[in-house]
């Protein structure tokens, strides 16, 4: 039994609304007056048991919408400023020589609240464009489908470099086709291989004022004749020092949030 033209682009909007839907109900009152009206499914394990084809359908649904609960962390981590935002505080945790605070929960934590306060602007279009149209049923599935990935594919198109979007464009033989009509299977990888190669340019630039204090304090100890005592007893606390007086954090979050244009 195959699905229906309906039933299938329902689900490939999904795919798009989920990054608008996770952020959606904080984000708008509107949203938590919202409810959603799940129709009782048997599940059995015997084939035989399942006679009418309602039954079948409604059955398909609910893999449909585990599969896609399943990918909502890779979207949320591939399709937004999430990639960059926590490679470039691991570099930040790296280079202040500090490999276990902050914590992994704080910087996923810290990254997640950015990811939600940069993409904003991009939920709000896909609700207003996009997703209240569709529960209103003033659009259908397919209209849907491309207005909520217009937004999503603006945002990650002007964070990625032409030389990557080529690539997969020749990959995947396009042509030369205009940004708006680019796919997504192409604007997706050339995203996140632009967002790992700013990530570590951005992670390059934090190391070097911490890599200037190391290669002060080992020629300081050197000449010193402290050839024993390990540089980093000495250039940690310095670092650390440095980094507050010039309010680290919100040099490394403004910087973070305005190269994304914001």
């Amino acid at each position: 039994m195959k699905p229906s033209p309906t039933f299938s682009s329902r689900f490939s909007l999904w795919i798009v609304l989920v990054l608008a839907m996770l952020a959606w109900g904080g984000a708008t009152s509107t949203a938590s007056a919202q409810t959603l009206s799940i129709p009782a499914v048997k599940l059995s394990m015997d084939p035989g048991s399942v006679t009418q084809p309602a039954e079948l359908d409604s059955a398909i649904k609910v893999l449909f919408a585990m599969t896609l609960l399943s990918l909502a962390p890779s979207i949320v981590l591939l399709m937004t400023s999430f990639t960059r935002i926590v490679i470039v505080l691991s570099f930040l945790r790296s280079a202040l020589s500090l490999p276990g605070t902050p914590s992994n929960q704080i910087i996923i934590g810290l990254s997640l609240f950015l990811t939600f306060f940069i993409m904003e602007p991009v939920w709000s279009r896909i609700d207003t464009n996009a997703l209240q149209p569709y529960m209103e049923k003033r659009i259908d599935g397919e209209r849907a489908m491309a207005e909520a990935s217009r937004p999503i594919r603006e945002f990650m198109l002007r964070q990625t470099r032409p030389k990557d979007v080529e690539l997969f464009g020749d990959l995947a033989k396009i042509g030369a086709t205009s940004p708006g009509d680019l796919p997504l299977k192409v604007c997706i990888p050339a995203f996140i291989i632009s967002e790992l190669r700013t990530a570590f340019q951005m992670g390059f630039l934090l190391f070097l004022p911490f890599l200037l204090i190391e290669m002060v304090v080992s020629a300081v100890l050197m000449s010193l004749g402290m050839m024993m005592m390990p540089p980093a007893t000495v250039s940690l606390p310095l670092k650390l020092l440095l980094f507050v007086l010039v309010d680290g954090w919100q040099l490394v979050v403004r910087s973070l949030v305005l190269s994304f244009g914001g």
